[in-house]
């Protein structure tokens, strides 16, 4: 089949690419490969499946959030902005909302409906998307071969195929092989935004040797691990210390999950630690619960929640050998300090702070016999108040491993950007050839930033194709 431009890869680059050459040049016919039965299916996972597809900072602060290059993105940036993004999908339908952070999301929170509303506007438009069409070969003169023996010719290509992470939805890494077959460079891939794994998080088996640090996010966890998955900390410093250096901080919300420490911090640290890790670096994190509250006013108000949690006529109450003893009045505390879904995590990593005091029988080796209620005959707890507070602003992890590809929300390294136009989006070493997305050494923090420069180096890279044929 012979097209003016082809189009491989239907995610959020590659829908954008046809759209901006559909309006670019409405009598050009556009043709998409994808090679799943159903376009964008990463859009269906970003923001939690409630899709924050694009962010509303102005390029000042939005530039902050591109970890490579970002006067390279700042062209495209431009030419198809944040508002211009949800003035196009409200034009076709779509209500939107802009929440914390200047984050948008469509208003049914359903990632869906940015889906749908972009497939439709491109088909709209004419152009043609064929659904289950895995390329095979790309040969010069762009002509391309898929799986099912089909050809197709174009005078124009565009390299939409994404990176390496969530090869479930058609990511495999094709683009970069063709990339190179066009003499383009490939800076090192690795894994970005994604989980890090402490020590004792996961029980470890055999290292994968392909990706050192890489620890599969089906890796069974331990029974401390299971106490802290699910837990959310709101509004902690995170400190990340690389080889024994300078702690660097970042400020914000930390998730304990399946795969290990996620949320918007963790993710944000994410980068330089893998990077770190996959050279052999040591990695430790340090938690501060308590940022607000210097340590000796944190000591001193947890001795006086400790005194008045004591001197409480319930926890002094003992009847029938029941009531409130010191491991009871500790996790009173610790609801006092944390949220209540952390506590169990919290206890299980550490143990040191409840220290157990054996009863009088049991000092004396005495054992057996008939069961008494009473100071001598159940066991005590103390609790050791400074190592809490220290614990709460200094809580240590060692960090080993990370969740790979299967997993993480974006791949950092690609195509180099010095290759690359920036005004147009085209390869400076062939001519006729496009890039935009994730395939490019492109990479950004979460919060909409990475679709919104997917949907903007597409946009360039379509319109750039449609005006030159």
């Amino acid at each position: 089949m012979k097209s003016d431009i082809i189009i491989i890869g239907g995610g959020a680059a590659g829908l954008m690419a046809a759209y901006g050459a559909a309006k670019a040049n409405p009598d050009a016919r556009i043709v998409i490969l994808e090679k799943m039965p159903r376009p964008g299916r990463k859009i269906l996972f970003t923001g939690k499946g409630r899709c924050n597809f694009t962010n509303l900072k102005p390029w000042n602060d939005f530039s902050q959030h591109i970890r490579t290059n970002p006067n390279f993105v700042k062209p495209a940036f431009y030419s198809w902005t944040p508002e211009n993004e949800i003035d196009f999908l409200e034009s076709c339908g779509l209500e939107t909302v802009v929440e914390r952070g200047d984050r948008a999301f469509p208003y049914s929170h359903r990632a869906s409906e940015v889906l749908d509303t972009m497939v439709e506007a491109v088909l709209r438009l004419g152009v043609i998307l064929f659904t289950g069409k895995e390329v095979v070969s790309v040969l010069p003169g762009f002509n391309v071969r898929c799986a099912d023996g089909e050809m197709y010719q174009s005078d124009k290509l565009i390299i939409a195929t994404g990176g390496l992470s969530y090869p479930m939805t058609g990511s495999s890494g094709d683009g970069y092989a063709w990339a190179k077959a066009f003499r383009h460079t490939v800076t090192p891939l690795f894994p970005s935004l994604t989980a890090l794994v402490p020590k004792g998080y996961k029980v470890l088996g055999e290292p994968d040797e392909s990706l050192k640090g890489h620890i599969h996010r089906e890796t069974p966890m331990t029974a401390g691990a299971e106490a802290l998955k699910g837990a959310k900390l709101k509004n902690v410093n995170l400190s990340v210390t690389i080889d024994g250096g300078s702690p660097e901080t970042e400020f914000g919300d930390v998730d304990f999950t399946d795969g290990g420490i996620e949320g918007p911090v963790g993710f944000h640290v994410s980068r330089r630690c893998v990077k770190a890790l996959m050279n052999g670096s040591k990695v430790s994190f340090s938690l501060d619960l308590k940022p607000g509250v210097p340590l000796e006013e944190l000591s001193a108000r947890i001795r006086t929640l400790w005194d008045e949690i004591r001197n409480d006529p319930r926890s002094r109450q003992w009847k029938d050998g029941r009531g409130i003893n010191g491991k009871e009045m500790y996790r009173i505390l610790l609801g006092k300090l944390m949220p209540w879904e952390l506590i169990p995590g919290f206890q299980a990593w550490n143990p040191d702070i409840l220290k157990t005091i054996p009863s009088k029988n049991e000092r004396m080796g005495v054992q057996g016999g008939r069961r008494r209620f009473g100071r001598d005959a159940r066991r005590s707890y103390e609790v050791r108040l400074d190592l809490l507070a220290k614990t709460l602003k200094d809580w240590r992890f060692e960090i080993v491993g990370f969740v790979g590809y299967e997993r993480c929300v974006i791949t950092a390294g690609g195509v180099s950007t010095d290759e690359v136009t920036a005004k147009t989006m085209e390869s400076k070493l062939t001519p006729g050839l496009y890039f935009c997305g994730e395939i490019l050494d492109m990479d950004c923090d979460t919060g909409g930033y990475n679709l919104q420069c997917a949907f903007s180096t597409g946009r360039l890279a379509g319109e750039s194709a449609a005006r030159s044929l």
